[in-house]
């Protein structure tokens, strides 16, 4: 496994999101046994970047990677999130950056993860009610007491970047970004590279359907929040699964799966960039972390590149609505 810097945070190029162990998925919650071993596997692997949040469950995905890194804390660089919990009484789902309610947040991070520090803390979406640079404020406090080494923003657009970055400096963004969702790269990347700020793309892997295994909606369980989303739904499901098969196709060329190949052509885009494919089985982290080891052909990449947008919006209108791109 390579490793990257975010910034100035060491990190493997393949990381590992934890969410799908818990939470949003089929089957979530249902093999904390594997998925803990998955954590393992990955460890074994040289993957050192982990990904949670306190809103997967609420809570329950962070006990677990708590459970998981017992014994292994000081191998890892352990990412959580702040900002979808308003711990003041609205509850979970609920946008609060407020300082008040991110050091409520971070103590119980703490508690479940099972450590004295976070070594990457994102705000999970912008709060519109508080100033950003209130938040970084805050969140600067919290590193210069150790609790926190790094601040990181999830789906935030040019302008609160580059707002944050002025009273904390922004160790990574967090944004969806794959061969099917390209939004970030006319805005915000630019930024991100004009600022020295990584980016840690989640679902790379358009949330499982380039690795072109999801061939009908019936295979996901009744409460997988793919269900719900618009790609996956009706003729846009269908016309989707042309970029899938093409993703097969270069695959197939390469002697690799499509999911290595869509990390392949993901990585290709710089070394700046920390995907953190997510997982719950031993041998699909595997599968990911052997992507680091794939190189495409100019060719290839090109190919790749040119691929159609997919059919229909990556977010319902209500999670929309709190992206910033």
């Amino acid at each position: 496994m390579r490793y990257i810097k975010l910034r100035d945070l060491r990190v493997s190029r393949i990381g590992l999101g934890a969410m799908g162990m818990s939470h949003g998925y089929s089957g979530s919650g249902s093999d904390d046994a594997e998925s803990i071993r998955t954590v393992h596997r990955a460890v074994e692997l040289g993957v050192t970047l982990i990904d949670t949040a306190e809103i997967y469950g609420p809570y329950t995905n962070e006990e677990l990677v708590g459970r998981a890194l017992k014994g292994r804390r000081d191998q890892v660089v352990l990412a959580t999130k702040f900002g979808l919990v308003s711990h003041a009484g609205a509850g979970a789902g609920n946008l609060d950056s407020g300082p008040d309610n991110i050091r409520t947040a971070v103590e119980g991070s703490l508690q479940r993860l099972g450590t004295d520090h976070i070594d990457l803390y994102y705000q999970h979406r912008v709060d519109p009610n508080t100033p950003i640079e209130e938040t970084a404020g805050a969140v600067a406090e919290l590193i210069t007491e150790g609790k926190v080494r790094g601040f990181g923003l999830s789906e935030a657009g040019p302008d609160t970047i580059r707002r944050a970055h002025a009273v904390q400096p922004v160790t990574a963004v967090q944004s969806e970004y794959s061969l099917w969702t390209r939004g970030i790269e006319e805005r915000v990347l630019p930024v991100l590279r004009e600022l020295n700020i990584g980016l840690v793309p989640f679902s790379p892997l358009g949330r499982g359907f380039l690795t072109g295994t999801v061939r009908s909606t019936d295979q996901l369980d009744a409460s997988d929040f793919r269900r719900g989303n618009p790609r996956f739904s009706g003729e846009n499901f269908q016309r989707n699964l042309r970029i899938a098969d093409e993703v097969q196709a270069v695959a197939t060329e390469v002697g690799a799966t499509p999911a290595q190949v869509a990390l392949a052509w993901l990585l290709a885009q710089g070394e700046d960039i920390a995907p953190i494919p997510g997982t719950k089985r031993v041998s699909r982290v595997e599968e990911n972390s052997a992507a680091d080891g794939i190189t495409l052909t100019s060719e290839q990449l090109a190919k790749l590149s040119t691929l159609p947008p997919a059919a229909g919006d990556t977010h319902t209108e209500a999670q929309a609505q709190m992206l910033e791109r």
